[in-house]
This record gives structure tokens, sequence and C-alpha cells, in this order.
């Protein structure tokens, strides 16, 4: 990858709503040279898409937790990704190595909606679960280095 499409990205991973006169200033490019390297790198599948952050506590999300999971069964299909992709508290599902098998960022709003998101974890995807309470984020989703 070129040094110039890695500002592009950078630049954009800083701040997704960056015009592209902004980013032909601070890459020196053209206005069209920019709006170009950006419909590439879009179609390489560098830039996956252009979303808001939103602040969990103003969305009524205050309580953030970790949940690893190991299937009950070792013997059983490894599907809990599928099997749990309708549980919109789930934020995010990682395949990690190690004891457990994923470990899933959820957030919910009390300790009793994560009590119930755990029931629902359990039986949806027959796994046992260990859970971590984030109690701050000194940071989070910072630009990767690139």
């Amino acid at each position: 990858m070129e040094d110039t499409d890695r500002q592009i990205l950078l630049l954009l991973a800083q701040d997704g709503r960056m015009s592209f006169t902004d980013l032909a200033k601070e890459t020196g490019l053209s206005v069209s040279a920019v709006h170009q390297r950006v419909r590439r790198l879009e179609k390489r599948g560098a830039i996956q898409g252009f979303t808001a952050r939103l602040d969990p506590d103003q969305i009524g999300l205050p309580l953030t937790a970790f949940i690893s999971i190991k299937p009950i069964d070792p013997a059983a299909d490894d599907d809990a990704p599928e099997r749990l992709a309708h549980l919109t508290a789930i934020e995010a599902c990682h395949s990690v190595a190690g004891d457990e098998n994923y470990i899933l960022k959820v957030r919910v709003a009390t300790p009793a909606d994560l009590e119930e998101l755990l029931k629902q974890i359990r039986s949806a995807a027959n796994v046992n679960t260990r859970t971590t309470i984030v109690l701050s984020t000194p940071y989070e989703g910072r630009p990767p280095q690139i």
C-alpha cells in the first residue's frame, strides 16, 4: 500500500466525515485524485464503511462487559457466532486462542439485563461463560497504526 493511501486511511480513521477538499489539502493531492483513491480503497475493502460512534451512556447502555464462552461439549460444532448473531447486545465477537473459544463484547443498561443476556447466550449456544465487567474505558476505537 502506498504511503499516500495510508495517509488517507489514517485521516479518515481520525475523522470519517473529513471532506475530499480537506483530504486533498492534507495529502497535497487534487480533490479528484483523493476522490479516486478513496473509491479505490473502498473497492479493495480497505475502507469498509463509515459509521457514527455513539456514546453508550447517552443511549442508555452504560454497562459494558466481556464474556468469554466455551462450549459445554468440546465435540460440538463451532457455530456459536451464528447462534448468537440475533442478540443485538453483542457488539463484537472475537475468535480467540486459549481456554475459551470466543470473547464477546456486550453493552447493556443494567446488571439485570446482563444477567438475562448471559442466560440467553448460554441457552442459544450451549456454552459456559466467564464475565468481566468494565469499570471504565480510558480509550477505545483508536485508529490503527498503519
